[in-house]
Parts: C-alpha cells; structure tokens; sequence
C-alpha cells in the first residue's frame, strides 16, 4: 500500500522544509512535493449518506518531518497530546483549502467547511491521517448522485487513491449503491494538466 513506485520523487521534497502540509500552496515550489496514498470509505446512516471517512498515509520525507516535531517522547506512536498537536500544527490549515476535498451533489458544489474525529498515527514508519468529512444527503426512490474527489488546486501535494478496494461502502445495505471511480475530465487543475481522481456514487432506496 506504501508509495509504490515513488522512491525518486522522495528527493524533490526538500521544499517541505519551509513548513507544514500546503504551508506554500500556489509557490514556485509547487508539482507535487507531498505525496499521500488515500483510502475512503463512503458511510451511510438511517437516512441516506452521512459522509466519507478519508485515510490519508504519507510519503517517507513528510512522514519524517511530522514525526520528529510532533513526536516529542520519541517512541514512534502518538498520544493524544501529541495528536492534538499534529492537528493544530499540520491539518488544521488544510480547513483553508476545504480539506483538499471536492464534493458535488446532484451537479452541485458542496463546500466542506469542517472535519471530524481527525486522528494521526504512524505505522510502519508512515504518518497516517484520518478523519471524517461529514455530508448528509437524504435518499430518495430516485437516484442520487455525489462526485467526491481529493487534491490540492496548487498541486504541492498529490493525494492517489491505492489499493485493490481503496473505496468502502458502510451501512449502506438499506440502499442500492453503485460505486465508480474515474478520472474528472470537467475539472482539470493545476494549469488544465491534470485529472483528478473521481469517486461517483449513486444511490437511492431500496425498494
């Protein structure tokens, strides 16, 4: 699951000295220097979809970065000090840039302007993020439809969906739910150059 393929773009991430994760979106120092395998697991409740839990693992040279200014007692794992710490030093700015979180309902914008229950951990030498965007869409007889995609506008940091499943559904047994990931050719960023990742999800109730 760890950054296949990604050794050599390690060397290139020397700009992260300059601070946290998009410390410096929209600098020269941007084509990406962050780099973040995701999962995502789109979760249900009673009335239709609640939200997306998002697992962001990451690259070796940001890894090693967060964990020697957070890690303060130095024994490879995270208190909950410790956490509240990567939190306000290095995910809370995110909120700026909505979380690096693109989500469109029915053809329409949805600004994630909160998380919750974010968590950071390391393991096996990773700095793994995780938190839940909330995104409450009622279900209907008839389909709805919500895009959810993940990058950085400025391309400092490049967020991949990786894994056999990178995408779950949970709780959605209710529902009759069809999952699609593509490429978003409708809005390509970072100077029209590149695709986003798309999730697609259609649901509607069963029966």
């Amino acid at each position: 699951m760890l950054f296949p393929g990604r050794v050599l773009k390690l060397l290139i991430s020397l700009c992260l000295a300059v601070g946290g994760l998009a410390a410096v979106p929209g600098t020269a120092c941007a084509h990406p220097h962050v780099f973040a395998d995701a999962n995502v697991e789109i979760v249900f409740d009673s009335r239709g979809l609640a939200g997306f839990w998002v697992v962001w693992v990451f690259d070796e040279m940001f890894s090693n970065m967060i964990i020697f200014d957070h890690d303060r007692n130095k024994n490879r794992s995270f208190e909950p000090r410790e956490i509240e710490s990567v939190k306000k030093g290095a995910f809370s700015n995110l909120r700026k840039f909505g979380y690096f979180a693109h989500v469109r309902i029915n053809g329409k914008p949805f600004d994630v302007e909160y998380v919750k229950d974010f968590s950071a951990s390391i393991e096996k030498g990773a700095m793994i993020y995780s938190f839940f965007i909330p995104c409450h869409v009622r279900a209907a007889n008839s389909d709805k439809k919500v895009c959810f995609s993940m990058y950085d506008d400025s391309y400092y940091t490049d967020i991949t969906l990786v894994g056999e499943n990178p995408v779950r559904l949970k709780n959605a047994d209710d529902f009759q739910a069809a999952v699609q990931i593509r490429r978003d050719r409708e809005n390509a960023f970072y100077y029209g150059q590149v695709y986003p990742e798309e999730i697609v999800l259609e649901f509607k109730r069963d029966g």
